[in-house]
């Protein structure tokens, strides 16, 4: 990312993790007919949220893989890259190294 993008607080930027374009039987997918993936890689996080004068630092890092809801977060565009702002309450799941091999073997 040649732009410097810094999240502010408890937000989150996400790139998503795109799907295969094929099934297991061969047949190609159209972009049309693709949802949006929920699946995504941190790449930035914020400083984190205060509560009661105490800064309380995220629980992901860059370099996460997060599970997040289908409509959660706002989408931006970026030098022809597509992220998305989540706030780290919006993540429903992060996913570690054993689910990481699962999903990654569609």
């Amino acid at each position: 990312m040649a732009v410097q993008l810094t999240p502010l607080h408890d937000r989150v930027i996400v790139k998503r993790i795109e799907e295969k374009e094929t099934t297991r039987g061969g047949i190609i997918i159209p972009d049309t007919a693709k949802e949006k993936p929920m699946e995504g890689e941190i790449i930035a996080v914020g400083a984190g949220k205060r509560e009661k004068g105490e800064r309380i630092p995220l629980d992901v890092k860059p370099g996460d893989r997060v599970l997040f809801g289908k409509y959660s977060g706002t989408e931006i565009k970026i030098e022809d890259e597509e992220y998305l702002i989540l706030r780290e309450e919006e993540i429903l799941a992060k996913l570690s190294g054993a689910a990481k091999a699962v999903g990654g073997k569609k």
